[in-house]
Order: C-alpha cells, then structure tokens, then sequence
C-alpha cells in the first residue's frame, strides 16, 4: 500500500508538472508570435503541440481519479488496480517517442522555423556573412540543434526505458506473484 501510495504520488506531481511546463512554453510561444505577427503563424501549430501534450497530462489525472478505488475495494481488487496501473506506465512509457517527444520535437521545430524564418526577412545585409566570421558562435548554434538537442532527447528515451526495466517491470512481476499466491 505504501508503495501504491508513492507511485500514485509520484504521477500526480510529473503529471502536473509536466501540464504546467506545456502551458508555460505555450505562454512564452504565444507571446513571441504576437510579437512576430502573422509571420510568425508556424508557432501557432507548434502551441497547439505543447497544448496537446499538456492535455494528454490532465487526462491521465483524471483516469487516475476515476481509476481509484474506495477503502472497501477488497485486496484482490487493489492488487488488479495496481498492475493496471503499472502496465499503463510502462505502455507510456515506452511508447515516450509517439505522444511525447515527437511533439516536442515538432513543436521546437516549427518554433526555429518561424524564428529563423523571420530573422531572414529582418536581418541586415551581410548579417550571415559576419556572422560567420565567429566560428565558435556557429558552431555552439550548430552543436546545440545537432548534439545537444538530440542528446537530450535521447537521455528522456534512455531514462524512460530504465525506469521500465528496474522499477515498473519487477513491481509488475512482484505484484503477478503476490496475486498468483491469493
């Protein structure tokens, strides 16, 4: 029970988190379109993204509520409940790519589009070509979209799938076991 408890914990903060995070960007995305304009349009579907994910994370808070059973659920009940859960997580979890970090993903890309997009029409001539001239300043720019992007990206992947492999995969055999013995 203590463990439910924690895990059940522990969700509700990510899922929270995570939704204000979404709405956050969304805020600042928001923003920088109304400065940029109608050029700036792109950003507008990137929004719709980090909306998108944020939502997904409201939803999962109300499938936990309406998920959660009442002190007179018998034991058997509560241990059912329990790998259902775990099992949702771990489909979640591993499926990070698909409802997750590809929106992510794409509503960055959208964002430096619109951004790069409009820093070409306002830019003064021979901007690129000074620019240029500092090679460490383009290759930082250089390395955080080609190495430190995907970097990041990788490690929630790799984090995600750990998290399977030692927390959610041996409390769901854990809990088969127990159940298996009732």
């Amino acid at each position: 029970e203590a463990k439910r408890r924690k895990l059940a914990r522990t969700l509700q903060a990510r899922d929270y988190l995570e939704a204000s995070a979404g709405l956050l960007v969304a805020g600042v995305f928001a923003k920088v379109w109304w400065h940029m304009g109608r050029d700036g349009w792109p950003i507008g579907l990137a929004i719709l993204l980090l909306l998108g994910i944020a939502a997904f994370f409201l939803r999962e808070r109300v499938r936990a509520h309406r998920r959660r059973l009442g002190p007179e659920a018998t034991l058997l009940a509560k241990l059912d409940a329990e790998l259902a859960e775990l099992r949702h997580q771990r489909t979640l979890l591993l499926g990070i790519w698909r409802w997750y970090l590809a929106p992510c993903a794409g509503s960055m890309a959208l964002f430096a589009f619109a951004t790069i997009r409009k820093l070409i029409q306002e830019v003064p001539p021979g901007f690129f070509t000074k620019l240029l001239e500092h090679p460490l300043l383009v290759a930082g720019i250089a390395g955080y979209f080609v190495v430190l992007l995907p970097l990041l990206f990788w490690s929630v992947w790799w984090m995600n799938r750990r998290a399977v492999r030692k927390g959610i995969e041996p409390r769901i055999a854990e809990l088969e076991k127990l159940r298996a013995e009732f």
